[in-house]
């Protein structure tokens, strides 16, 4: 599994990214972790290791919060197909007959199918979480096709807290993985330019930040561990009932599935996986593919941000060409296996 690597070791080597943990794991349990370049550049130099811990991003959004909702819909918690306000009563509760995000179900929000704008820098609006919350609850959002949008997954998180009555910290997501700060060395992102500091250890979202840290699109952190843990829960089902499993498998609009992305043309999990492939990305360079046919799952944790989002990584092709490389490499080790 070793060659599955090249193409992350080949970016770290040409300077295009810091450092670069790819892990795969197969669901009878059996996994490969490579580990190459840094976990910082700056301040000073701290070599990357299979300890550190990742800001996932939006890679949060399945792990955490399409795995809570869909665990609350399993308790007979909440029905995905009704409204946010089961959870949310006073979303735009100034406009109750009116007001089309009070139309919106707990599925539409999964599956990226409503009408929200892709992101919006709510923390420019002030810092202080609660405020945030009622500001995003209460805001008539401006109407456009429907896009991947955080804003989304920040009103699942909210229904999340509304439904259990804790932060999204409270659930256990098992070791490995958690909201920040992580307990561990944790891997360096941007220099920010709003915080006025490189960050490592803390959210490197700024809406995710402004609001506390433990929003529903971001902020969760993870080891290459942990993330593995998780995907071969998946894979095996120890970590996911029939309908999570049927639920985060089957379109819902377009390309996307409940919280995640099937394969298509073009996708960033490449082109070599089966057509029962899901995955998800995330802005600082992490991201988690599952292709339940082969019963293999892989991750590709970077810090493509660090210490600057201004600067040509190639992160948009270097996910693919994982993906192609860890099936080649895949389907050696069956060969020699037989």
């Amino acid at each position: 599994m070793k060659e599955a690597f090249t193409p992350a070791a080949a970016a770290v080597a040409d300077g295009r990214i810091p450092g670069a943990t790819l892990g795969v794991v197969a669901a009878d349990g059996r996994r490969w972790v490579h580990v190459a370049g840094h976990a910082a550049l700056v301040p000073k130099p701290e070599p990357l290791t299979e300890d550190h811990w990742f800001d996932l991003a939006s890679v949060s959004k399945v792990i955490a919060t399409t795995t809570m909702i869909l665990r609350l819909a399993d308790e007979g918690r909440l029905d995905l197909d009704a409204p946010l306000t089961t959870a949310i009563p006073d979303l735009r509760q100034y406009d109750v007959a009116n007001a089309p995000e009070r139309k919106l179900s707990f599925r539409d929000c999964l599956a990226h199918r409503s009408f929200f704008p892709a992101v919006e820098p709510i923390y420019t609006y002030g810092d202080d979480p609660a405020r945030l919350r009622a500001f995003l609850l209460q805001r008539e959002w401006r109407h456009g096709p429907p896009v991947y949008s955080d804003i989304n997954f920040l009103l699942l998180g909210i229904a999340i807290e509304r439904i259990t009555g804790a932060p999204l910290g409270a659930w256990d997501l098992g070791p490995g993985l958690g909201f920040g700060p992580p307990p561990g060395p944790a891997v360096a992102t941007e220099h920010c330019q709003w915080r006025g500091r490189v960050l490592q250890g803390e959210v490197h979202d700024e809406n995710a930040a402004a609001m506390g840290g433990q929003t529903g699109h971001a902020g969760l952190f993870g080891t290459v561990a942990g993330v593995l843990d998780f995907a071969q829960g998946l894979l095996d089902g120890s970590g996911a009932s029939p309908a999570m499993l049927e639920a985060i498998r089957t379109p819902q609009f377009d390309h996307r599935t409940c919280g995640w992305e099937r394969k298509f043309a073009g996708w960033s999990g490449g082109q070599a996986c089966s057509d029962e492939t899901i995955g998800h990305t995330g802005f600082t360079g992490t991201g988690l593919w599952l292709d339940f046919d082969r019963g293999l799952a892989w991750t590709l944790l970077t810090n493509r941000v660090h210490p600057t989002r201004h600067r040509e990584s190639g992160i948009f092709q270097l996910r693919p060409e994982t993906g192609d490389a860890v099936i080649a490499a895949w389907q050696r080790e069956a060969v020699s296996r037989h």
